[in-house]
């Protein structure tokens, strides 16, 4: 027996995949001013947090870590990633951002705006709530960082 999704829940999936769609095009986008793909982009965007493990970097994809050797190579050839030995562990190779990778991993995330403008219409608090909700429904909510301070007026 099928379970029918009620109107409620199927108008917030799909407005979800508009969201998503909007945001994939956008990050393309802003990626190719860059010479990147969006994969390459959004790996860039993972190690500019710091020095990953290919494999870990597979599962946050959500990809096969072949997939990720071969964006790690590219970036690599255009000076904006670098593998290195793990300190804990040699023989894990680690992959990171390079200073300039850092650069463009924080260009290219201050120009995506599409959801800028609709998120700073929105007061802090539903801004909080809407985070607070994304993250339960992708159950994060108990490892979530805490509250960053609110921006500064000016």
């Amino acid at each position: 027996m099928t379970r029918r999704m009620d109107p409620l829940t199927a108008e917030v999936v799909d407005l979800i995949g508009t969201i998503v769609a909007r945001y994939y095009q956008e990050y393309d986008a802003a990626a190719a001013v860059h010479r990147l793909t969006g994969a390459q982009a959004r790996v860039l965007a993972l190690l500019s947090t710091g020095p990953m493990p290919m494999r870990q970097i597979a599962q946050r994809l959500k990809c096969e870590p072949s997939n990720v050797t071969g964006i790690v190579d590219r970036l690599e050839a255009q000076g904006l990633a670098e593998r290195r030995a793990d300190p804990a562990d040699r023989r894990v190779k680690l992959a990171a951002a390079t200073e300039h990778g850092r650069d463009t991993a924080a260009r290219l995330r201050s120009s995506l705006d599409f959801a800028r403008e609709p998120l700073a219409a929105l007061s802090v608090g539903d801004r909080t709530t809407l985070r607070d909700l994304l993250r339960r429904m992708l159950g994060d909510d108990a490892g979530a960082a805490p509250d960053p301070a609110p921006p500064a007026a000016g």
